[in-house]
């Protein structure tokens, strides 16, 4: 038998949840659909830091930043660099419109619903260029109370109220293999049963199927993700600015971040643009205790660290630690290897080392104030990064620098790594700490943040020469790329509705989230100014919810 429904939502991750919530609260009719078992439910927010971009908070005025719509404008468009006429047409607009909603209600309308902010605001994305370059130019990266699940939590929570009600049905384990188009117009979507599965959260699940379904409805959202846990699929789209896709890469993501869907949405019609913009990080290290295949963990740092490539170089100016995501994969892309150093001191780990994902800060993700003093202010690293000193196969710790290059060598055999260059840097910059000025742009831009209250207490060491035992042991790093966001998909308006080829709505269809560039086929141009890809799910759910529910009606 068919089953009918007002709205199909396929994917049970952020952006379906929240538009699912939008259309209960408008006593709509759901099915949402999810090729994963319950345990996946929330998707990849769930895994995430909860670090959500917003303008002139609260937050930031009690740490005396200086914010404004029109400067969050021209950090965002600096770095998007939007430059195609018909592909970032909507991506334009929804941009303006995401800054007019993280400039505004964004914040009270999380309020609303119980999302609360750790007090110090990140700096992510520094930049380090102009004012008109990419960058943030002050802190903006807001860290939820309670991580990713502190986000999903009220979503989760409105959702089963509407199963509550007899509006919401969850079938997971439900794959959409195809979009039904009548005359023009997506009715419904059929696919596959998986058998049943009783993995944990982010394990790859059987895809046996054992039954088959179809579905009708007045309208479906696709809010399936990207493309991350599917390597083939990043390699095929990594643009040429970017130079050759790595051999080896670390997954940010689960494997079912396979980015289906996508093939799908344009099978039924749906244009997809943007496909070579994607958003990768450098800093990824080998999780002691994976979750997925080539499960990853990005080292979130602060700006202290001394950056090598491969072979010994330091990177040029300015990509520093925590400064430009692309512009650093970019350079070492050039280099013809697959992964880079970070060397550093204890000092440098215990203040300024933070780890991604809720799994990997306990304190924050369980609401715990007491555990947060503990490992936020106390002396030390936080437990999770220590660990990760101990046993991550990508640390090197040494008492010397002979020690620490013997280690190095050990983790890249196959690589000349000049040394004598290295010895060379280090000491060098050693010399510039004995001065409150430098000619060392990177010492200049640690003393610079540390001028910001809220790098100062947690983010930022105090300037120290590496070399001096009392800041010991010395650390080495091994960095690999780690997948993580597409910032291309389906185009779609500001109703969140998906266009054709022609740039017209198609009846029936929507798209939110990741798979639809996180807005308009890609709101974030070439780059992010990070804290933006929750939020983005956030804001797409909820144009597609309520789009919906007014085009039904009563």
């Amino acid at each position: 038998m068919t089953a009918h429904t007002d709205v199909i939502v396929i994917g049970a991750g952020l952006a379906g949840l929240v538009a699912t919530a939008e259309l209960v609260e408008a006593g709509k009719r759901v099915i949402v659909l999810d090729q994963e078992p319950e345990s996946g439910l929330g998707g990849q927010a769930w895994w995430s830091f909860g670090g959500l971009f917003v303008v002139d908070s609260p937050e930031q005025r009690r740490m005396g930043i200086k914010d404004s719509h029109e400067l969050a404008r021209q950090d965002w468009f600096a770095s998007a660099e939007f430059d195609r006429d018909d592909e970032d047409a909507w991506g334009r607009q929804w941009a303006e419109a995401y800054l007019a909603f993280a400039a505004g209600e964004k914040r009270e309308w999380l309020a609303s619903k119980g999302v609360k902010f750790f007090p110090i605001v990140g700096w992510a994305e520094r930049g380090g260029y102009t004012a008109t370059g990419h960058g943030n130019s002050v802190p903006r990266f807001h860290i939820t109370w309670g991580t990713g699940p502190g986000i999903l939590e009220p979503f989760i929570e409105a959702v089963q109220r509407g199963v509550d009600r007899g509006l919401v049905e969850i079938r997971f384990r439900h794959r959409v293999d195809a979009l039904t188009v009548t005359d023009g117009t997506v009715t419904g979507a059929s696919g596959s049963i998986l058998e049943p599965s009783d993995v944990a959260r982010g394990e790859a699940s059987s895809r046996e199927p054992v039954g088959e379904f179809t579905l009708e409805a007045r309208a479906v959202i696709v809010a399936s993700g990207g493309i991350g846990g599917n390597h083939d699929l990043v390699r095929e789209a990594w643009p040429e600015w970017l130079g050759a896709p790595p051999t080896t890469m670390l997954s940010g993501v689960p494997a079912h971040v396979d980015g289906r869907m996508l093939g799908i949405s344009h099978d039924a019609g749906a244009r997809l643009v943007n496909g070579d913009r994607m958003w990768h990080y450098v800093e990824g290290i080998q999780n002691h205790t994976p979750v997925w295949a080539d499960h990853g963990i990005r080292i979130l740092p602060g700006p202290s660290s001394l950056w090598f490539d491969a072979t010994g170089r330091r990177l040029p100016v300015p990509l520093f630690p925590g400064f430009d995501t692309l512009g650093t994969l970019e350079h070492l892309r050039s280099t013809g290897h697959d992964y880079s150093w970070f060397v550093l001191t204890q000092s440098v780990i215990e203040k300024e080392f933070a780890l991604s994902g809720s799994e990997q800060n306990p304190d924050l993700t369980g609401k715990s104030v007491r555990e947060l003093l503990k490992q936020r202010l106390g002396k030390g690293a936080t437990d999770a990064v220590e660990a990760f000193k101990e046993k991550g196969a990508d640390f090197v710790v040494a008492d010397s620098l002979d020690e620490l290059f013997a280690g190095m060598k050990t983790l890249s055999p196959d690589v000349e790594i000049d040394f004598l260059e290295m010895k060379y840097e280090i000491e060098a910059r050693d010399r510039e700490i004995d001065n409150t000025f430098t000619k060392d742009a990177q010492i200049t831009a640690l003393r610079g943040a540390r001028r910001y209250r809220g790098d100062k207490l947690i983010r930022v060491a105090k300037p120290h020469k590496f070399l001096d035992p009392a800041h010991h042991p010395l650390i080495a790093v091994k960095l690999h790329v780690l997948t993580r966001k597409s910032l291309g998909g389906i185009q779609t308006d500001l109703s969140s509705r998906a266009l054709d080829a022609e740039g017209t709505p198609i009846p029936g269809l929507y798209a939110a989230g990741e798979v639809a560039g996180f807005g308009g086929g890609g709101v974030h141009g070439y780059r992010s100014l990070e804290g933006t890809f929750l939020g983005s799910c956030l804001f797409t759910g909820r144009q597609a919810g309520r789009a919906i529910a007014d085009q039904l009606g009563d």
